[in-house]
């Protein structure tokens, strides 16, 4: 299965290491195609050396390559949205992941859409409980 993981990167670099815990968790999956995400070097200035063209047309290649894809939308951020809303455009399954904290609302878009299946988590072990069981399908 390949798995295009989606979080903020110029939105904030703040959940940066809860990236990398399910980028890894997810690695038991499949591939994932956008462990850069993950990446504590990649500032929210983004890549550096790749202009935003360049970036755009290899993540649009990138989600349309995945069979899935799994968005962390606690911080928000334009990007992951755009994905969000190509992802819905090309089919693919959709997993909005998110944390409950500090009074964080998530948007109406994402938690009212039938297009996504919104899956809320305290950490990475009450993430593995929840998303486990969709992904265990051949």
């Amino acid at each position: 299965m390949k798995i295009y993981f989606s979080g903020a990167i110029r939105g904030g670099r703040g959940d940066v290491s809860i990236y990398q815990e399910i980028i890894l968790y997810l690695n038991q999956f499949g591939k994932v195609l956008t462990e850069h995400v993950g990446d504590d070097s990649l500032k929210s200035t983004g890549e550096a050396g790749k202009d935003n063209k360049a970036i755009h047309d290899r993540d649009l290649e990138l989600l349309l390559e995945s069979d899935i894809v799994i968005a962390e939308v606690t911080n928000p951020s334009l990007g992951v949205g755009y994905e969000i809303a190509k992802a819905i455009e090309y089919r693919k399954r959709i997993f909005c992941i998110y944390r409950n904290i500090d009074n964080k609302q998530i948007s109406a878009m994402i938690l009212g859409s039938s297009d996504l299946i919104c899956l809320e988590y305290r950490d990475l072990k009450s993430l593995k409980v929840t998303l486990s069981p969709h992904l265990n399908v051949t």
